[in-house]
């Protein structure tokens, strides 16, 4: 199957080699199902960006650079989607239109923390369709009522006092899922592409027991081995990878270990399996048939029920820019051996219009509808009722 382009109509339509029973039960399955993206990048992809949006990224490229404009794009996509109607319309047709009930919606905690707070806050008020979720009856709710469900994460917690009290402020915003480390040390641990594997330290210890005390849940997507194997021996919740992937198919400073899924499924926690071709698979043209590969190790190593979906792409951004942002790899931890490549998506899901290639793709694997259901969202849901009530 060749690469999407922009010029796509049809959606989803990735060839397995199905049968018609087959496709008749993922339709199915598709619809019925409650399905949450642990990371969820979208709604919109380079696909559905118009061309005042794609000016309004090439200014704020141009004026703030690329350090200050990684941060300001995120807020962007927020505050166009507030201001333009063209935009609103993209963001409940695709977000609807994907199937997927749940995602989160993130924040950085530190210096934008309000900033980002707000914005998230704002397009809650203004989208009668969009949830804030705080507890699982959110998701099942939306999911009845054919609407969607956003839930606040952040991947870090750089830049924060060493206060536990953030953590407290953060719950009280919504926050129900953050992230330990992204990448590079900081006060509460190791990130995955750091130099060093230090581990949990005694702030990040604290600041682990506080985020079980109030309901948020412990994500170690972006932390190194041996902060996450802290992390699964500290908590006494579910811990989770939000989006990830196994070292044992493709090595990456982003994937997991065996001993590091193990621990996680330990604590009844999931791994979210991305959707990034660099780390998925070696070379060019990497199709969602690697996702899947994902899929399969980890249910095979600790049970399809510790299985889930964390997208991380593709990035809402256009193509423009997101060809740019290699001159932020050294910024934020990533280095040449780590082989990002922004603007390049998995063929078969190169949209997240194109989210019902998983569950063919899951159906095509032989799941059965039971494991399907938990790979698609009722396993990171069950981690969400745990940790957050």
């Amino acid at each position: 199957m060749p690469p999407q382009t922009g010029a796509q109509l049809a959606y989803g339509t990735f060839e397995f080699g199905l049968s018609r029973e087959q496709e008749e039960r993922a339709t199915r399955l598709h619809q019925e199902c409650l399905i949450i993206d642990c990371l969820f990048q979208g709604p919109l992809g380079y696909q559905s960006l118009s061309g005042e949006v794609e000016e309004r990224y090439e200014a704020l490229w141009a004026e703030a650079g690329p350090a200050a404009a990684r941060y300001a794009a995120f807020l962007l996509g927020y505050q166009l989607a507030l201001e333009i109607p063209d935009q609103a319309e993209a963001w409940r047709e695709n977000w609807l239109g994907s199937g997927i009930t749940g995602g989160n919606r993130q924040f950085v905690l530190g210096a934008n923390f309000l900033e980002f707070m707000s914005y998230n806050q704002a397009v809650f008020d203004r989208f009668d369709w969009l949830t804030k979720a705080v507890r699982a009856a959110d998701f099942k709710q939306a999911k009845e009522r054919g609407t969607a469900a956003g839930y606040l994460s952040t991947q870090d917690t750089t830049g924060i006092d060493k206060d536990v009290a953030i953590v407290d402020v953060a719950h009280r915003f919504g926050t129900r899922m953050i992230g330990l480390t992204y990448n590079s040390q900081n006060y509460v641990g190791s990130g995955c592409t750091d130099r060093a594997d230090g581990g949990v330290s005694s702030f990040g210890a604290k600041f682990i027991k506080r985020m079980n005390e109030v309901g948020v849940i412990v994500d170690t997507a972006h932390s190194g081995p041996r902060t996450t194997l802290d992390a699964a021996a500290l908590s006494t919740q579910p811990v989770v990878a939000s989006h990830t992937s196994a070292a044992a198919l493709l090595a990456h400073q982003r994937a997991k270990s065996d001993d590091e899924l193990r621990a996680i499924a330990q604590t009844g926690g999931v791994i979210g399996i991305m959707a990034v071709p660099f780390v998925l698979a070696p070379g060019d043209g990497v199709t969602v048939q690697a996702w899947l590969d994902h899929v399969d190790y980890v249910a095979n190593l600790i049970g399809s029920q510790h299985v889930a979906i964390g997208t991380d792409w593709p990035l809402h951004r256009p193509k423009a820019i997101l060809r740019r942002l290699g001159e932020l790899d050294a910024r934020i931890g990533f280095g040449p051996e780590d082989r990002i490549d922004w603007p390049t998506n998995l063929i078969g899901f190169d949209d997240y219009r194109d989210m019902p290639n998983l569950t063919r793709g899951l159906v095509g694997r032989g799941y059965s509808d039971e494991e399907i259901a938990g790979i698609l969202g009722l396993n990171f849901l069950r981690v969400f009722e745990a940790v957050c009530g």
